[in-house]
């Protein structure tokens, strides 16, 4: 009788296998990092087949941590780091070329031409996105112009293109499957989020042919079963959602106007906004949340680039820490930054800035400042962005948000959090249960699977967590604020 269910997570900077009970309880945790490649500037990349062999490698592992047979694994949901872009031959498995990160900003001169000739009105119309070298789409067409023999491979229809989860979906099954969910085909800046096809118009824009995509499958669906050989038995794959989206269904925000916010190597705050696709008129893109069986729901999404990434750049280039915990006893050591702000815009500004050419600065340097101050000011800059988010949010919607649910690894900063709530002056509630994307994407997965009857049953494994309140009085905060604002002013390409 199957006991559990297996979450393959894989992120931007690893792979992880949480195994669940059905309580939503973990069992068993897995993890293993994976190469961070950047061959220019600006430019990010992973390799697809060590992401696939550290996917395989960490689920073995939770397995035997849990002592579970694959017998005793009633479905698995894979959710994913959203429009890393990956293409590879269709008869040989292999990838043509590494794959292009979410994060990589070499496409940013094809979207200022699009924006030039007027075409990004089209994009925003259709797919609900900001025209912008993030999405996959642009990251398509420059592996098919750049990398030799991909053009003519597509257009013979040698050639497959897919996020992760269709590169890992295509895997688990021996290339039996190829499809995708409504979450991540909506990242990709091809997908009319309206009419639920891929779309002709941008496709013929981008010279893309129609053939090398997946097939756009409902977020809760049985896609396929592992192939025997990979576990020794046959597994359901059940569930798919881009992390953001998984985020928002394992934190159980499935009612319109219910917020979460993730903080990961970037920070993704979304708010359900149901059956609408709310059009954004301040720096936010419309996106899918999931579709389960013939219904679809819509967020709005506002995407912070760096996050959780800057306190590896305090660990890793700058040496000031030796583990991500270390930042909150630095930030605590001290009572304030002393008018220092970092803005990281080390790959541009994403939401609701979308400036593609901002550099990251570090402005009220004096000769006080010392590496605590530093470390704080970096994890403040992590709370500024998503209150500027959160900001539109409230802007494009007219709701004032009276709670944000918390997730992701920098959620477990207890310094991080308070200033979160001081700064947005707004109540942030962090679960007990803080792996939100990989509880999302078992959930979908044992919604399709019969382990779940429905939301209602759902919204009863959610554990309560802690809540951080506002403690600073509206002077202090507004002068933080304006201090945050300045300091972006002077990050973006207009005053560098």
């Amino acid at each position: 009788m199957s006991n559990y269910l297996m979450a393959l997570d894989q992120g931007t900077t690893g792979s992880r296998c949480i195994v669940f009970d059905f309580n939503g309880a973990v069992v068993a945790a897995a993890q293993k990092e994976h190469k961070q490649i950047f061959p220019k500037s600006g430019w990010v990349e992973h390799d697809p087949l060590e992401i696939w062999n550290n996917q395989m490698s960490v689920a073995k592992e939770a397995l035997i941590k849990a002592g579970a047979s694959p017998s005793d694994i009633a479905a698995v949901g894979i959710t994913n780091q959203r429009e890393t872009t990956i293409l590879w031959d269709k008869n040989t498995g292999q990838p043509i070329c590494n794959a292009i990160v979410w994060q990589c900003r070499r496409t940013s001169d094809f979207c200022d031409t699009l924006k030039t000739e007027g075409f990004d009105n089209i994009i925003r119309s259709k797919t609900g996105l900001t025209t912008d070298a993030y999405f996959s789409g642009t990251k398509i067409k420059w592996v098919l112009e750049n990398v030799p023999g991909a053009k003519d491979a597509a257009r013979r229809g040698d050639l497959l293109f897919g996020t992760v989860d269709t590169w890992l979906l295509w895997q688990l099954t021996k290339g039996e499957v190829f499809a995708t969910d409504y979450s991540n085909a909506a990242r990709t800046m091809l997908f009319n989020i309206h009419t639920l096809k891929w779309d002709d118009e941008i496709l013929e824009r981008f010279d893309i042919p129609k053939h090398i995509l997946p097939e756009v499958l409902p977020s809760a669906h049985i896609y396929g079963k592992t192939h025997k050989e990979l576990f020794g038995a046959e597994i359901p794959i059940s569930g798919i959602a881009g992390d953001q989206q998984a985020a928002l269904f394992g934190q159980a925000c499935f009612f319109p106007g219910m917020v979460k916010n993730t903080y990961g190597t970037g920070c993704f705050t979304l708010m359900n906004t149901g059956d609408r696709a709310v059009s954004s008129k301040n720096g936010l893109i419309t996106t899918i949340a999931w579709g389960i069986g013939d219904k679809i729901e819509y967020a709005l999404e506002g995407s912070v680039f760096v996050a959780g990434s800057v306190i590896q750049w305090l660990r890793d280039s700058l040496k000031l820490i030796n583990n991500a915990a270390e930042s909150e006893f630095y930030a605590k050591s001290i009572d304030s930054t002393d008018g220092l702000y970092i803005v990281p815009a080390f790959v541009g500004l994403g939401a609701p800035h979308w400036d593609q050419y901002a550099q990251g600065i570090i402005t009220g340097l004096t000769h006080r400042t010392k590496k605590e101050h530093i470390i704080r000011a970096a994890l403040e800059s992590i709370a500024y962005q998503s209150y500027d988010v959160l900001t539109a949010i409230e802007l494009d919607t007219s709701l004032k948000i009276t709670e944000i649910r918390a997730d992701g690894g920098a959620s477990a900063n207890d310094f991080l959090m308070q200033f979160q709530a001081d700064i947005l002056d707004t109540a942030v509630r962090r679960p007990n249960q803080i792996e939100s994307t990989a509880f999302g994407a078992v959930l979908l997965a044992g919604l399709a699977a019969g382990v779940y009857k429905n939301k209602d049953e759902i919204i009863q494994k959610i554990r309560p967590g802690s809540i951080f309140t506002p403690n600073i009085d509206s002077f202090s905060r507004d002068k933080l604020i304006n201090g945050w604002k300045a300091a972006v002013r002077k990050a973006m390409t207009q005053d560098i």
